[in-house]
């Protein structure tokens, strides 16, 4: 039922909190997401019911379940509090120094150099900055960002629209094949599958993998199911043992310095194809806080990565490469 308006002030904590239980549909997870107990959300949630005089949620559902009336009020405001967090970030954008805290969450893929030596570079320019690292899939540090537990993002970029999160493409990491040094195999001949010697492949769940089978598909290529691995290095490990042949990317194949000696990596035959390493961030995280970590990410990446293999790996010069701003 719905209630008069009382006259004190909307409140803009108010609205994030409606906000974000909408999107969650529980006090519960409102209050772990945001740090609040669950009494004090539900205080906010019924405040702003009252000052709109309206029922947002139907109190009599569980889950918790908007109304028509919320419906609406939650589309208009979603634009009008994607405004004010644009504001707020234009408004520090300049004030690297001032920066309290820090989300940012990074893609296993970088987790040997690339990450730690962000995290150093970082606390130095920001010491009074109080800062989170998170390591996960793509999958997850994009789900993360959306749901704001993360302010900045290191990723594959998906496939699927990202919505309100900025994207800033990177790196492009083209797909290779990788065979055992001695293997006595071709790249043509392992595959056409037609001998014996197991493509040994990431797990069917990773985006890495949907991407490569579908390259595989297109080319009308299909291979025997022997091994699933969520880890690179242990693929790595695999292949470097003699077990099989995968197929990776440049920036994935760096990481695993100890099995390089005993691994070959070739060029994927006929039209290449390849996955796109983004910076993504929420639209309320400051620009200059963005173009600080994009600039030495960049730096990072033609350090440790495209420099290198330049050197020992000629024919990846024109395909490994930043992508311009």
């Amino acid at each position: 039922m719905s209630r008069p308006p009382t006259s004190k002030d909307l409140s803009l904590k108010w609205l994030e909190l409606f906000q974000t239980c909408a999107r969650k549909g529980s006090l519960q997870a409102t209050a772990r997401e945001t740090g609040l107990s669950i009494s004090t959300v539900s205080h906010h949630l019924r405040s702003l019911e009252g000052h709109l005089g309206i029922d947002l949620f139907d109190h009599t559902r569980r889950p918790m379940v908007l109304t028509p009336k919320g419906h609406v009020f939650l589309r208009n405001i979603d634009d009008a509090l994607l405004s004010i967090r644009k504001a707020k970030a234009e408004a520090s954008s300049g004030n690297i120094t001032e920066a309290s805290y820090l989300r940012v969450g990074s893609i296993e893929d970088l987790d040997s150099d690339i990450a730690p030596e962000l995290a150093v570079f970082l606390s130095r320019r920001m010491p009074g900055c109080d800062f989170l690292y998170h390591t996960g899939t793509s999958g997850n540090i994009t789900e993360m960002l959306h749901n704001r537990q993360l302010d900045i993002g290191i990723s594959i970029r998906p496939s699927e629209h990202l919505g309100d999160l900025q994207d800033r493409p990177l790196f492009r990491d083209p797909f290779v094949v990788v065979l055992p040094a001695h293997a006595e195999f071709s790249v043509s001949e392992v595959l056409a599958g037609t001998g014996t010697f197991p493509f040994l492949q990431f797990s069917s769940e990773l985006i890495i993998a949907q991407q490569i089978k579908s390259q595989l598909s297109r080319l009308g290529v299909t291979l025997p199911n022997r091994f699933e691995c969520g880890n690179h290095q242990t693929l790595m490990a695999m292949v470097a043992s003699g077990a099989g042949w995968t197929i990776t990317t440049p920036l994935l194949f760096a990481r695993a310095r100890q099995f390089q000696p005993k691994l070959r990596m070739y060029k994927f035959p006929g039209k290449s194809f390849s996955r796109t390493l983004s910076l993504i961030t929420t639209p309320d995280c400051s620009r200059s806080v963005v173009d600080l970590v994009e600039g030495q990410l960049r730096t990072l990446i033609q350090g440790h990565v495209i420099a290198p293999f330049s050197v020992t790996t000629p024919w990846l010069r024109d395909q490994v490469l930043l992508i311009d701003q």
